[in-house]
């Protein structure tokens, strides 16, 4: 369980191919401190360690989770956000997410606000999905590159969600710009709500 709220940026130092899975290697700032089969948000995408070496640590993706999300499409180099998962007894200062992504979005516009950034979304949309709370409300909560943000101006298929500076600075939404591949968890208390809906009416 997370809460969205990253705590820095690790850069992917390899990937390896083994059949369907994809075994990506990371530096972050708290390397030193993590421990086998530990669970990380990679921009939203919970992933255990399988492996740790010097100032790096090991990752696995399996086919399920590259094609729906955007990390098969990393590079060397790349940021990716980063957050361990909640310690019980803290501070929620996010939402609830649980790092299952379920689908990408791309950016279709960024817009300096002379102080902060608005980004729009665009989504794949239909209505099986919205049936089962994949959508998104005005002043509700969304995660997006595992960041946990409120939308702004939702539409079937769109939303926008405004980053402050700190955000910006500190995450890979520096690095987002318009046709960019970004990873989608919409709120698990509105899917929930969803699927109650469509009990009822079964």
């Amino acid at each position: 369980m997370f809460s969205g709220i990253v705590e820095s940026t690790a850069v992917v130092r390899g990937i390896r191919r083994e059949q369907d899975n994809l075994h990506f290697t990371l530096a972050c700032p708290f390397t030193s401190e993590l421990k086998i089969d530990q669970s990380i948000a990679h921009n939203g995408v919970c992933l255990t360690v399988v492996a740790i070496e010097d100032d790096t640590y090991t990752v696995t993706a399996m086919r399920e989770t590259l094609e729906r999300s955007n990390l098969g499409l990393l590079k060397v180099g790349d940021a990716v956000n980063v957050e361990r998962s909640m310690e019980m007894g803290g501070r929620l200062d996010g939402h609830i997410v649980q790092g299952h992504v379920d689908q990408t979005a791309r950016c279709i516009k960024v817009e300096d606000q002379e102080g902060s950034h608005e980004y729009t979304f665009e989504y794949d949309s239909d209505p099986e999905m919205v049936k089962r709370g994949y959508f998104t409300v005005d002043k509700g909560s969304v995660t997006v590159n595992g960041v946990s943000l409120t939308v702004c101006r939702p539409t079937k298929n769109t939303f926008s969600v405004c980053i402050i500076p700190y955000t910006f600075d500190n995450t890979n939404f520096h690095d987002i710009k318009e046709g960019t591949v970004v990873n989608l968890e919409f709120d698990i208390i509105g899917k929930y709500i969803a699927r109650y809906q469509s009990a009822l009416q079964a």
